[in-house]
């Protein structure tokens, strides 16, 4: 499905439970039906980060592929690296459908998901079963809904995926399983983030292999918080961070499922976003890799986040809106933007816009 069938597609698409769509999606780019517009390598793309090499900073972002499906023919598609999950120890269902909803009018969705996943078991078959490819796999876990000690579920996602995933990421902070986010406070992350790296360096002794440990936060941070995830995230040795999950917060929206419970993700939610990608940035004096999600849906956009802080960019509802075609429109306009302010490289760009976004208030 090229760039201009799925235009034509996108009506029929758009026009049936989101869910459903989304699970003919991932069944097309399972059948080879999805191909994107070739793009060659550019040089001035390639990033080092956490210990990796990116082709181009462009990601699918974790959601989209939760039972790690498809990585390999996103990968063809032209993103850089591919996040799977959110995967936690056990399979789960989730939270009662309908839990997805589009907002068209504000290039937008809504979701209630609640880690709805097959377990570490299926999606470390599927990963296993990978033929080889090029390109970086992130696995992102995360804790059952019903879990007795929820630290211990990411300890269990370490263990299940630290020989096959090129990075890992702690989602503490998906807005739709009760009581997650707390984790996100000074002292449980303290002791999250202690016992999440202990177990990767347990696992590294093992392996010879110690792979990256990065950690997913809200938006929705006030600034002390964000100070706190800040020093937990350095004080405890973690790799990079992810900035931002969904938000719970409703700015002005035009749609007719605008106040569904959940977590809101798209257009609204790049200026919080990039702001508090830029604060993270600033916080961290430039010592964490981070990658920025939220709102990312074209070149201006992908490149704003670098200007704030982000080494890479992560795209989800934008590929939606925009189609398959938006990973070579994004990598093609990130190229053309450093020709035009003179840097010779991305990460030249990376964090030169940071101080004024972090200035900036989420309705500019």
């Amino acid at each position: 499905m090229t760039g201009g069938l799925y235009a034509l597609t996108r009506p029929f698409l758009h026009a049936i439970d989101a869910e459903t769509a989304h699970g003919l999606a991932i069944r097309a780019l399972d059948l080879g039906l999805v191909a994107g517009a070739p793009v060659p390598d550019d040089p001035r793309l390639h990033v080092c980060a956490f210990g990796l090499d990116f082709a181009n900073p462009v990601g699918m972002a974790a959601g989209f592929d939760k039972n790690a499906e498809v990585p390999g023919a996103l990968l063809r598609l032209g993103f850089g690296f591919v996040e799977v999950g959110t995967l936690t120890p056990e399979p789960q269902p989730g939270n009662p459908r309908p839990r997805i909803f589009r907002l068209p009018e504000d290039r937008a969705v809504i979701n209630r998901l609640g880690f709805n996943n097959d377990g570490h078991a299926a999606a470390r078959a599927r990963l296993l079963a990978l033929k080889r490819r090029k390109g970086v796999i992130g696995v992102n876990i995360g804790a059952n809904k019903t879990s007795a000690d929820r630290m211990a579920d990411y300890e269990r996602g370490v263990e299940a995926f630290h020989d096959i995933a090129d990075y890992l990421v702690v989602n503490v902070s998906s807005p739709n399983t009760p009581g997650l986010r707390d984790l996100q406070a000074r002292e449980a992350m303290a002791e999250l983030i202690g016992r999440v790296v202990a177990m990767r360096d347990r696992c590294a002794a093992q392996s010879g292999r110690k792979t990256p440990v990065l950690v997913k936060i809200a938006p929705d941070l006030d600034e002390a918080g964000l100070a706190d995830i800040a020093d937990c995230c350095l004080e405890g040795g973690v790799d990079g961070a992810v900035v931002s999950n969904t938000t719970v917060g409703r700015p002005a929206l035009r749609s007719a499922h605008a106040n569904e419970a959940g977590g809101l993700s798209g257009a609204p939610l790049f200026a919080l976003s990039t702001a508090v990608l830029a604060r993270v940035r600033l916080l961290t004096e430039g010592r964490l890799p981070l990658i920025g999600v939220g709102g990312v849906s074209s070149p201006e956009t992908a490149y704003e986040k670098i200007r704030a802080g982000a080494t890479l960019v992560q795209v989800y509802t934008g590929f939606i809106y925009e189609g398959p075609g938006v990973v070579a429109r994004i990598r093609r306009g990130l190229s053309e933007r450093l020709e035009r302010d003179g840097f010779g490289r991305l990460q030249d760009a990376v964090g030169s816009g940071a101080e004024d976004w972090a200035r900036r208030k989420p309705e500019d």
